[in-house]
């Protein structure tokens, strides 16, 4: 399980940013609600670089920045004691001073934080111990269809067509695979607003054809 004990399970920058556009176009589409949604991305951010954000609606949040060929994760547990964010954050990459010490992170909090560049691997500060529900945050980017739609299944309900959340599916967008109208329509028994999935689905960056 993947966890800031075990955070060398992590896949690259590249792969996690795949996941997290699979993982929040899934979401997109069994939510159209970006309230109620649990992952979300926006991929242009900024100029240079492209976001993902986790929002479990009761406090825990966990906060993803790609910048270029880099990322950084800061995640928050509202349950959890608060550990010094210095020692969290020692030998942080000064490129990613801004976001970390920045807003929103800042106001939200800094229960654990993890970083990897080009030249290195993942790595993380001191920690203290390792109780900071990092292993339920960061389990999902394991890179298995399988775990998201587990979880899914649970969160979102009724929402799914009643034979499940096809693995199918799941698996040709976990491959970036160009999201059809079939494709949604197997996991979803109908769409109220196709434009607005596909106004997420810029967003987020990922491709589709719903002729």
């Amino acid at each position: 399980m993947i966890s800031t004990k075990d955070y060398k399970l992590l896949p690259d920058a590249k792969k996690l940013k795949s996941i997290c556009k699979a993982i929040s176009v899934l979401d997109a589409i069994l939510s159209q609600e970006w309230e109620y949604r649990y992952y979300s991305y926006n991929n242009k951010w900024s100029d240079h670089e492209e976001f993902f954000e986790m929002r479990d609606g009761s406090g825990d949040q966990m906060l993803v920045l790609f910048p270029q060929n880099h990322c950084v994760i800061n995640g928050f547990a509202h349950e959890y004691k608060q550990q010094d964010k210095q020692k969290l954050t020692t030998n942080l990459p000064s490129i990613f001073n801004e976001f970390i010490f920045g807003e929103p992170v800042n106001s939200i909090g800094t229960t654990f934080c993890l970083w990897t560049t080009e030249q290195k691997n993942w790595q993380t500060g001191q920690l203290e111990n390792f109780e900071d529900n990092s292993e339920e945050m960061l389990n999902i980017f394991d890179g298995n269809p399988q775990t998201y739609i587990d979880w899914a299944t649970e969160y979102f309900e009724d929402r799914y067509k009643e034979s499940g959340i096809p693995l199918e599916t799941v698996e040709k967008i976990y491959s970036g695979q160009t999201l059809t109208k079939n494709m949604v329509l197997s996991i979803v028994e109908e769409l109220e607003d196709w434009e607005q999935l596909e106004t997420d689905l810029n967003e987020i960056g990922y491709s589709y054809s719903f002729d």
